[in-house]
């Protein structure tokens, strides 16, 4: 055992904590007035809705629950995106569902919320899973109209996945428990089957006021587009309930009568508890990803053990070759799997030359790629762990064509078909990031451990870099710059920095769909190729051209 490990699992566990605390704060949505405001309607919150429906046994990955963190302040926030969204079951399926949440500005639509719903919808597209809405929504946040509106990525596309998932035989429910206004009533509309609760659920293109500014009619909320309108007069929706509890109960009934997709075709069988135990992963990584570390022994503890007692599944591919990155095949949860995942040992190669851990080499991308491609032949879905911190630099490799075999790689893990799961551990800097699929690479499904930190290279490098153009650029206009006015902007840039690589700052952004404990990273894995499996319409396989 790793003589710091008790020290390791405490910071682990303490960084862990500090995760579950901010997120306590985010499941607080837009606070306690504004959850008492919807209790008077007797509306349940968006959490309490998905609690409601969803299949208690069985797991519910929240995604995108820090979406919008710390951005938008200046107007008071938005937790979560203002949608709570996951990857869950109802009625048995496993299904996306997607709810408003109305104590946020009204469930307005930030550019982060379209953002993180066009992902929750690209997840459905992906996988060929079910979407459930719950919608509860005023439309798009004005204020920030032109940053939500107009372009491919904003507001609109979601219609127009609707319509494509619909052409693509993905059942899709909307249950409209709240507001639905303007080009957000499309939703609804454009789903298979539309729910309404009377007196909350309404669908309009424009609200009664905005009627009577444009016509001069005076309606009221229920006549112009209330459940009672919509099932008995337009014929837009297809069921009203007094209370949402019916609703969602028809739901259910509704996803309990959907049949199957077709069978998967990835390789599962009966799953082996690892060989050692998942709690541990704790004190194996390393405090502040500081020193060196075995990445075999986060794998050990993600995977399936073997049918060999002692032993782990994982089969390495080209053990002594290529050191810096690991490659093998291996199941989780029984899923047959292949591993692409960073050493962080420093290691000596064969011609006795030291290689700094986490660093891309020569062989060890010309070994990665090699791999991707034959786990694409196979039809092996492929989970990347990421401990990065880029390709190796300086003239000995570029001499040796250090671009063209990270070229490789990247060919490789574009033109990939198979599902693509990556977890980022520790560092994921520069290329690095992109050749162990970063989220430019279209991962299925990609985690974030709470010691993760994405950035274009280490924050102390950056922080000089960026230091001597400032310098430079001072001294050019002819200002003075003491050794003390140089530590000073250091100072600033590095704790500039260090925010923008933090895990928080990713998963606001999404650029990573969740930040998970890692000690469920295995359970999590398996959900998601549980999802990807659902999903079988495979392409074939072609790599472009490869600088051999």
């Amino acid at each position: 055992m790793n003589p710091d490990f008790n020290k390791n699992e405490d910071v682990m566990k303490m960084t862990w904590g500090e995760v579950k605390k901010r997120k306590e704060k985010i499941e607080e949505g837009g606070g306690k007035k504004s959850i008492e405001k919807q209790k008077e309607k007797n509306k349940l919150t968006a959490r309490e809705r998905i609690e409601y429906l969803r299949d208690k046994d069985m797991p519910f990955i929240e995604m995108g629950s820090f979406a919008g963190y710390g951005m938008y302040e200046e107007y008071g926030g938005c937790p979560a995106g203002g949608t709570v969204a996951g990857i869950g079951y109802v009625s048995g399926k496993q299904c996306i569902i997607v709810a408003n949440d109305q104590t946020v500005k009204a469930g307005a639509w930030f550019p982060i919320t379209g953002k993180k719903n066009l992902r929750m919808q690209e997840m459905a597209m992906e996988n060929k899973l079910p979407v459930i809405y719950l919608v509860d929504s005023a439309g798009v946040f004005l204020p920030l109209q032109d940053e939500i509106f107009p372009d491919k990525e904003h507001f609109g596309r979601i219609f127009r996945n609707n319509a494509k998932m619909s052409a693509m035989g993905i059942s899709q429910i909307a249950a409209v428990m709240g507001p639905c206004v303007a080009g957000g009533a499309y939703l609804p509309i454009m789903s298979d089957e539309t729910l309404m609760v009377e007196g909350n659920g309404s669908i309009y293109l424009a609200g009664p006021y905005l009627v009577k500014a444009a016509i001069g009619e005076n309606i009221d909320n229920e006549t112009l587009g209330g459940a009672v309108t919509h099932t008995e007069i337009s014929g837009i929706a297809d069921y009203k309930f007094s209370t949402e509890q019916e609703c969602l109960q028809q739901v259910k009934k509704i996803m309990s009568k959907l049949g199957k997709n077709a069978p998967g075709i990835f390789n599962r069988i009966t799953s082996i508890p690892p060989q050692k135990d998942p709690a541990e992963l704790y004190g194996v990584f390393p405090e502040g990803n500081k020193k060196p570390y075995d990445m075999l022994d986060v794998i050990e503890r993600i995977v399936d053990a073997s049918s060999t007692p002692g032993n782990s599944s994982f089969d390495q591919f080209k053990m002594e070759y290529g050191k810096t990155i690991l490659c093998g095949y291996a199941r989780i949860d029984g899923w047959a799997v292949g591993i692409v995942a960073n050493q962080r040992l420093n290691i000596k190669n064969k011609k006795g030359e030291l290689q700094i851990g986490g660093v891309i080499y020569n062989d060890s991308a010309d070994k990665a790629a090699r791999f991707i491609m034959n786990c694409n032949q196979k039809k092996i879905p492929l989970v990347f762990l990421q401990d990065v911190t880029g390709f190796m630099v300086g003239s000995r490799s570029e001499h040796n064509g250090i671009i063209k075999d990270g070229a490789k790689m990247v060919n490789a893990v574009a033109n990939s078909v198979v599902p693509k799961i990556t977890v980022i551990i520790g560092n994921s800097y520069g290329a690095g990031n992109y050749a162990m699929c970063g989220k430019a690479y279209d991962p299925r499904f990609i985690y974030a451990w709470p010691s993760a930190k994405i950035a274009v290279m280490g924050g102390e490098q950056a922080a000089k870099t960026l230091l001597q153009i400032q310098v430079a650029s001072l001294k050019a206009r002819d200002k003075k710059i003491t050794e003390a006015d140089e530590k000073e902007l250091l100072s600033e840039i590095m704790d500039r920095y260090a925010k923008q690589t933090t895990p928080y700052y990713a998963a606001a952004r999404l650029w990573v769909d969740e930040i998970i404990d890692p000690a469920d990273t295995r359970k999590i894995i398996s959900e998601s190729l549980t999802a990807a499996n659902n999903n079988s319409d495979i392409e074939e396989f072609k790599t472009g051209v490869l600088q051999v």
